[in-house]
């Protein structure tokens, strides 16, 4: 293999505020793909206001590592293109644009040209640039001569920007952008939908809807008159100790309902649907009936097709914490330096893993798995210190955040209730503390309840919702 050179290494600024601009953002990458520009890993995209040229619309922002065998100006040249393929046209300088594709580093190396200087002369004093760099290089120092300060430090140098970026992940065209730094956004409801009949909170009080469409139209529109926006539908349970049912088995559960609310039930229009599998085939198939979302208890680790799966189809997946399968977790609570410091190097790793498998950053929603692999004790530190999770740890901000609190058996523990369906009150606490530390979405049982408890909680929280 000797004279083989390897691959160079690039960062691409992404920027749109024209159209679609996610899904411009993300055609620019498949471009990229499609041209042997493989497209590495990204950052989160924010939402930022326009500079310089000021009466535009907010962009759209982002950064991407690529490898690239291309030389600078061929790499340069490639962009260009695909600007052009998807309809880019300038007008005015700094003005309006459906995609921009900028070159920020190449290497470490220093590269002046008419055409081109790298490192981008304007990129440190820019906070939409800075900001998605320092998530994916932070403790790296800028190629110029002399110069010993990290992008991170850069960007805390900066004077705050004014309004402040928002993170921005996306769902569907459908789906309101999750914007998790928002400090006003609502909570949004997901209602869990278990197609099961050994469900442990509900009893398989929803499994007939599988195959009683009727009955399913019925549960759907109240859980959205609920306030639910984003509908979990399960077909496998993943209590502590259940037993899988195959792949087949799940399927003949979950398509006919997912197929049925897409078609059938107007008032589902702009709601989510998530699909709650760790089976890279259950998904793929769910998502090619209407689905949006997987929500995936291992986080890929159950079946190795899922992450490269959901790559595939650009959809988006929620990554949870978990340890061993639903039948073992419970003999896996050893957390030596603390189950926040211990979840998240977890959560890392599978976020490093989502990426390696091309899914973009903006796709992922991040769960800590309250219930999975946990004592009582690490549950309730978890509801404590979720805010940790957020803004404390390297590399986990800007993600959202799904609770799933409900009617957990450390609620049952604390309270003495023990059949599950009457865990309400508790369940009500557990998800006004994921309010307060931050939760983007509350996974419950118990919508109507939940909803008016996440309500008043943001309100609390968040400052008075912009409709009061």
């Amino acid at each position: 293999m000797d004279g083989i050179k390897p691959p160079h290494r690039a960062f691409i600024a992404l920027g749109s505020n024209v159209g679609e601009r996610v899904e411009m953002i993300e055609r620019a990458c498949l471009e990229m793909d499609r041209a042997g520009i493989r497209v590495r890993r990204t950052s989160s995209l924010f939402e930022t206001a326009p500079m310089y040229y000021l009466d535009q619309e907010p962009f759209m922002n982002g950064v991407c590592e690529v490898e690239t065998d291309l030389e600078p100006l061929e790499l340069l040249d490639k962009l260009q293109s695909i600007e052009l393929e998807l309809g880019r046209k300038k007008l005015i300088d700094k003005g309006p644009r459906s995609i921009d594709l900028d070159i920020l580093l190449y290497d470490q190396q220093v590269f002046t040209h008419d055409r081109l200087n790298v490192p981008h002369k304007l990129m440190l004093e820019r906070d939409f640039v800075l900001r998605p760099l320092s998530q994916l290089i932070p403790n790296e120092i800028p190629p110029l001569p002399n110069h010993t300060t990290t992008y991170a430090s850069h960007l805390k140098a900066l004077p705050p920007p004014s309004p402040t970026p928002i993170a921005t992940t996306y769902i569907s065209p459908h789906f309101p952008p999750l914007r998790a730094t928002d400090p006003t956004r609502r909570t949004h409801i997901m209602a869990i939908l278990n197609l099961t009949p050994d469900s442990f909170s509900d009893g398989g009080q929803h499994a007939p809807a599988s195959t009683d469409l009727e009955s399913l139209g019925a549960t759907i529109r109240s859980f959205i008159a609920s306030g639910a926006t984003i509908i979990d539908i399960g077909g496998e349970s993943t209590r502590p100790g259940s037993e899988p049912v195959g792949a087949e088995e799940e399927l003949r559960r979950i398509i006919p309902a997912i197929k049925h609310i897409r078609s059938s039930i107007p008032e589902a229009r702009n709601v989510a649907i998530s699909v709650d599998t760790y089976r890279a085939r259950v998904a793929e198939e769910a998502l090619a009936a209407g689905a949006d979302i997987v929500n995936d208890v291992s986080a890929g680790l159950l079946d190795p097709e899922m992450l490269p799966t959901v790559a595939r189809t650009g959809k988006s997946i929620i990554l949870m914490h978990m340890r061993g399968t639903p039948s073992t977790m419970t003999n896996l609570t050893n957390y030596p330096n603390g189950v926040i410091a211990d979840v998240s190097t977890e959560l890392l790793a599978r976020i490093a893993a989502a990426e390696e498998a091309g899914i973009r950053r903006w796709r992922m929603i991040l769960d800590p798995g309250l219930g999975f692999a946990k004592s009582m004790r690490e549950d309730l530190t978890v509801l404590k210190d979720l805010e940790t999770f957020r803004t404390g740890i390297q590399g986990l901000e800007y993600f959202p955040w799904l609770m799933g609190p409900s009617r957990k058996r450390f609620i049952g523990r604390l309270t003495g209730v023990k059949e599950a369906s009457e865990r309400v009150w508790g369940t009500a606490a557990t998800v006004s503390a994921s309010v307060q530390g931050g939760a983007d979405i509350v996974r419950v049982h118990d919508v109507k309840e939940m909803w008016q408890v996440a309500r008043v909680a943001d309100a609390i929280y968040r400052g008075q919702p912009p409709d009061l």
